[in-house]
């Protein structure tokens, strides 16, 4: 499978905190707008919590790489609701 960090900038891809306050962040903005931000943050801060300890590298990269996925997922997500394209579309 790819590593998808390249699609992120280097000091959000090569940082666990960074990834993290990300994933809040998107978590906030959603949650905002289905009105359930307690619900969506805590999610993230549940999944982060729950491998907070865990030390294997390829193990901590995969988990890194599905951070960013769905970071990637929304952001392509918002572009599409932003210029009426539906996700996937080409112009």
């Amino acid at each position: 499978m790819p590593n998808l960090q390249g699609s992120l900038p280097p000091e959000l891809a090569n940082n666990v905190v960074r990834l993290y306050r990300e994933c809040l962040r998107r978590a906030t903005f959603i949650g905002k707008q289905q009105h359930n931000t307690e619900l969506v943050v805590g999610m993230v801060r549940q999944q982060f919590k729950k491998h907070m300890n865990e030390t294997d590298p390829e193990k901590i990269q995969k988990l890194k790489d599905d951070a960013a996925r769905v970071l990637i997922n929304h952001m392509l997500f918002e572009s599409a609701k932003l210029t009426g394209r539906k996700v996937g579309q080409r112009s």
